[in-house]
């Protein structure tokens, strides 16, 4: 770690002590379980997340952004991937765990089952940096309380081969209604969450179905999505959850058009000639959210990792590192221009366009409370029957 980081990160703890200054672990007066302090680091935080979320320079001596963490706090780090979000939240039900990063398919499932715990954003001071249209939404609040803070964020783009896919399209028709011009070259993501961007779809092109918000389904909006979804099927190829499997998909031409992450249009070799876009019907997309165990043994270190995380070296190295748009606007006076605009970083009106991931839960999140909503256990079902 450079002289330069370590005296940022210094800082940052320093202004963690300030505020918090001879506390510890506690609540206040009100029968809250908010803590209004913290005391001294425990000594250890046990931390889960996607692949790339937590480096310690074992994989890549040059990308660490723990080890000076860990100097100045003491808070030593432990570390576990997950490949999905329905194996996250089995892990972190086993209580082994401080601290999750959740995409928005998993955090809603978390706050409901009591498994993370309301957050003080007073106590994690680089939080007031953070993109004000990241705070407070519904995939990481719930009923005006803040249970999660953003780490990065990015949408599922439209990808497609140039020299296969003509004219360049603007629209999902290609892997939708239009999906047999390249059957068998079509792929699409393999989760249950992949339901919402049938429902985005249809918002555009079948607008009597009512659909307002592509994460709340009533009965026959679902239906219509999963008749569109299995019809689409008959042209995939591949689903993929592996973004490496999609890179090797596009370069050997076994898919030439689908959906996509920044990220992976970045790595694709010269070779595969590809091209991405956001289409005219807007993309589901991910804004992920660092959270607090409710039954944490390390609360102190937990705070102290979700300031770090936030900070502007942090979360510019652990962003870019991962391929997504940083949480903060400082992130981006390290990493420049050129890379935040590579993922829109700060540009509320691409972001505007993205609806991120968010738990399908039986109230629906578009405001009816005429008629119930299909709920994730209902999404996943369904899933199944799609790809039969």
């Amino acid at each position: 770690m450079s002289k330069t980081t370590a005296m940022k990160l210094s800082a940052l703890v320093g202004a963690v002590a300030l505020a918090l200054t001879g506390c510890s672990a506690g609540t206040d007066g009100n029968n809250s379980n908010l803590p209004t302090k913290l005391g001294d680091p425990e000594g250890s935080v046990s931390i889960l997340g996607w692949p790339g979320y937590v480096e310690d320079g074992s994989n890549d001596p040059s990308v660490d952004w723990v080890s000076g963490f860990e100097e100045e706090t003491g808070c030593q780090v432990t570390f576990k991937p997950y490949g999905t979000s329905d194996e996250a939240i089995s892990l972190f039900k086993s209580g082994d765990y401080d601290v999750i990063a959740a995409s928005g398919d998993a955090t809603l499932r978390l706050i409901a089952a009591g498994d993370v715990a309301e957050l003080n954003t007073d106590l994690i001071p680089s939080y007031a940096d953070v993109y004000d249209f990241l705070k407070a939404k519904s995939w990481n609040s719930v009923d005006g309380k803040v249970y999660g803070v953003p780490h990065g964020y990015g949408a599922n783009l439209l990808m497609y081969r140039k020299d296969d896919v003509t004219p360049e399209p603007t629209s999902w028709s290609v892997v939708f209604d239009g999906a047999s011009k390249y059957s068998g070259k079509v792929t699409a993501y393999d989760s249950p969450i992949y339901i919402a961007d049938a429902a985005l779809y249809l918002m555009s092109t079948k607008p009597e179905l009512g659909i307002t918000n592509p994460y709340a389904l009533d009965e026959t909006q679902l239906q219509a999505a999963v008749d569109l979804l299995k019809a689409q099927k008959e042209h995939v190829g591949e689903y993929w959850s592996d973004y490496l499997k999609e890179i090797q998909a596009f370069e050997t031409g076994d898919s030439v058009v689908g959906t996509t992450w920044q990220v992976i249009a970045s790595s694709m070799s010269a070779d595969a000639n590809v091209g991405v876009t956001l289409p005219t019907e807007g993309a589901t997309g991910w804004s992920d959210s660092w959270m607090i165990s409710s039954t944490a043994k390390s609360p102190n270190c937990a705070y102290l990792w979700l300031n770090h995380i936030e900070s502007a070296e942090a979360n510019a190295a652990a962003t870019s590192y991962f391929g997504e748009a940083p949480a903060t606007p400082k992130a981006c006076d390290i990493l420049g221009a050129d890379a935040c605009a590579t993922y829109h970083a700060g540009d509320e009106a691409y972001a505007s366009k993205i609806w991120y991931w968010t738990t399908p839960i039986a109230q629906c999140l578009d405001g009816r409370t005429d008629t119930e909503c299909t709920d994730y256990a209902r999404w996943t079902e369904a899933w199944t029957e799609i790809k039969g």
